[in-house]
């Protein structure tokens, strides 16, 4: 597994990686993770790597970690994830998400949108969703302009949510999505298969921030062959 840039260390990523299949369920309390060395092969990292991997695990409470048997789920009811929020999965379940950016511009927002915040302009980012390393979606997020004047590309991260709350105090606390068929847009990469002007399954949202404001307007492309959007209740 190779880090790129602007991502999240390779051993948070697989912590969430983690945090992902406990709160989907794939892993469940009380089970008995296999043999790190075994891990941590099967994951392409080091040991190491995944040793603070876990140990982060812990440190959310959701490891116990015993001497001399082994490494047990601990499942808790609200995981603090920074992909909390994330809803894509490859078909036979889980996969770590990653994102490359492809632009960034602050312009003035669209027609066609959903009213969202108070600024006439907003910041366009797209994206290229991959799910362990296979492209899986496309996305062209809206936040309002009055939270911040600029966005540089190099500042986002793999979750643009930890760059919402650690550089700019921004929560978003409320998802609505509305789930359709749209066309590809005409800037997907060649690495998403669906070509532009293909149908695909579309992923309207509606985000809301810690005052209950409409801060943010995100819509997402699935290639169907890859990836399935995935909401389960509890």
């Amino acid at each position: 597994m190779q880090q790129t840039a602007g991502s999240l260390p390779i051993y948070l990523q697989i912590t969430e990686l983690l945090i992902r299949d406990i709160a989907a369920g794939r892993l469940i309390d009380g089970e008995k993770l296999p043999p790190e060395r075994e891990m941590a092969e099967n994951l392409g990292i080091a040991v190491g790597t995944l040793r603070k991997a876990l140990s982060e695990l812990q440190a959310h409470g959701m490891l116990e970690r015993v001497q001399g048997s082994g490494n047990y789920i601990r499942a808790v009811s609200d995981p603090k994830s920074v992909y909390a929020m994330f809803r894509l999965e490859l078909l036979d379940g889980g996969g770590l998400p990653t994102a490359e950016v492809l632009d960034v511009a602050r312009i003035r927002k669209p027609d066609g949108l959903p009213q969202f915040g108070t600024s006439a302009d907003a910041h366009r980012i797209h994206r290229l969703r991959r799910l362990s390393g296979k492209p899986a979606a496309i996305e062209e997020i809206w936040l309002d302009g009055s939270y911040v004047d600029r966005i540089e590309r190099e500042d986002l991260s793999e979750s643009l949510y930890l760059y919402y709350r650690t550089r700019i105090g921004l929560w978003i606390v409320r998802a609505e999505d509305r789930i359709g068929l749209d066309v590809v847009p005409d800037w997907a990469p060649k690495a998403f298969r669906p070509l532009p002007g293909a149908a695909a399954v579309h992923v309207l949202r509606i985000s809301e921030d810690q005052e209950r404001r409409r801060a943010e307007i995100s819509r997402t492309w699935l290639d169907h062959e890859v990836a399935r959007y995935v909401s389960r209740l509890k």
